[in-house]
């Protein structure tokens, strides 16, 4: 009898994040799934989709960066999870949950957008709303993650977190674009929202630390790690993360999320319009290609981008991934007479997302590391929220670079991107970062 309540107590234990590292990575894997299924049609299905109908560079460019916007507001919605929350049920899990439920509302509501080819204003506004609540539970669950996954496990927790999101954007684009030719838009939304609608279960059912609530109205307290964070006026959120946003290696990665930023976004509208209208490919075809090559690039990730990180730093491999991404981007453009070549655009589009998802990868491993805790949630979104604001800026450049010169020198503009990436990326101290982390929690403590 005695041992009864010690094993259902272990067994109740190994229900939180903070306490089991194989749910965790499980459950943030599964939240990253969810973002990854609505951008796989917004960021990819759609735009493919509009290119097959002959929408023009301009159009589509347009829809990708309207849709961009709101990852590039995050920045003011983190400072109010940081300030706000039902601190029983954990820092961050009620905004994931609140989050998750905009986002299957939000996905619902772009099959039901009238006459979509004709009405792209009103595709515009759907896709906002997605995106804004895409957003919302990306925040949310970054802030979680980094409250809860320990430094060492990051690296390697961020290449399954960004791999799971890529496979649920590769298999929605692939899925979506069959549905969406066969059925039409809006049964293929209601189809793939479903999977969206599964996963709210996860920060539903899952605590973040022992003894907090599940739900509002059950019992339960909130965890003493959660009390010493949690900072109680705007005050101290806006002056702490001043002192943290004025070091220099957080300048130099802002700068760098920005610029990289920028080559997402030119590279993820280029391909859907350049394949399809320039080499005549089909929104199936081209949809196909990008599953393929993603769902092999996230292997590498999950499973050799985390783990390479974690041995040589994520310095070193950064760098080692923007060149080989810069490269690959100026030799596509040197080589226009390869262009036909459906072998070469493959293996372009294979090792750009191979190399693509190893820089997210070491990306948010490194803007985590530049993090402190006690402002995570807000300044590592300011990071991303740089990021999308670049991302933006590239889907929105791309129409306007295209109206004024050939694809060549679109790619060739593109290519500056990785290379000015490197230069503030060489920049960055992750010592001396640390080293200001340490001494702010110091202070803060004897002034508490």
């Amino acid at each position: 009898m005695d041992n009864q309540p010690k094993t259902l107590k272990l067994k109740h234990k190994n229900l939180f994040l903070s306490e089991n590292p194989v749910l965790r990575y499980l459950a943030f894997s599964a939240l990253y799934m969810a973002q990854g299924i609505p951008e796989g049609i917004t960021y990819f299905a759609i735009p493919a989709w509009l290119a097959m109908n002959n929408k023009t560079p301009i159009e589509i460019a347009s829809f990708v960066a309207v849709i961009g916007i709101p990852w590039s507001f995050k920045i003011l919605i983190a400072p109010l999870m940081d300030r706000f929350t039902i601190l029983s049920m954990g820092r961050k899990r009620p905004w994931v949950i609140f989050g998750q439920l905009g986002l299957i509302v939000s996905f619902l509501s772009i099959g039901f957008v009238q006459d979509p080819l004709n009405n792209l204003n009103g595709l515009m506004i759907a896709g906002f709303f997605i995106s804004f609540f895409g957003a919302f539970q990306d925040v949310a669950t970054d802030g979680m993650a980094i409250d809860i996954i320990p430094i060492n496990q990051q690296a390697r927790a961020n290449g399954l977190m960004w791999g799971f999101k890529i496979i649920g954007s590769s298999l929605a684009l692939v899925i979506g674009t069959s549905l969406i030719n066969k059925l039409g838009l809006t049964t293929a939304i209601s189809s793939l929202s479903i999977a969206v609608a599964i996963i709210i279960l996860v920060p539903i059912c899952f605590r973040e630390r022992p003894n907090e609530k599940l739900f509002p109205w059950t019992k339960g307290e909130a965890s003493q790690e959660s009390r010493e964070a949690q900072l109680k006026t705007w005050g101290q959120i806006f002056k702490n993360l001043l002192r943290v946003i004025i070091l220099p290696s957080t300048i130099f990665m802002g700068m760098a999320s920005v610029i990289n930023g920028a080559m997402y976004g030119l590279i993820d509208t280029f391909l859907p319009i350049f394949t399809i209208q320039e080499l005549g490919w089909t929104n199936t075809s081209f949809s196909q290609v990008y599953s393929i090559t993603t769902i092999i690039g996230v292997f590498f990730g999950m499973f050799v981008g985390g783990a390479l990180i974690d041995f040589f730093g994520d310095k070193k491999m950064l760098i080692i991934y923007l060149t080989a991404t810069l490269i690959l981007i100026t030799a596509l453009a040197l080589l226009p007479n390869l262009w036909g070549n459906d072998k070469i655009i493959f293996g372009f589009i294979l090792f750009y997302y191979l190399f693509y998802t190893f820089i997210c990868i070491g990306m948010f491993a490194a803007c985590m590391k530049l993090c402190w805790q006690t402002v995570a949630a807000t300044q590592f979104t300011l990071f991303m929220a740089l990021n999308n604001m670049g991302r933006a800026a590239g889907s929105g450049l791309l129409g306007t670079f295209k109206e004024l010169m050939s694809w060549e020198y679109v790619l060739l503009c593109t290519a500056l991107s990785p290379l000015l990436t490197i230069v503030f990326i060489k920049l960055i101290n992750f010592k001396k970062q640390r080293e200001a982390i340490d001494t702010f929690s110091n202070k803060t403590k004897m002034t508490f």
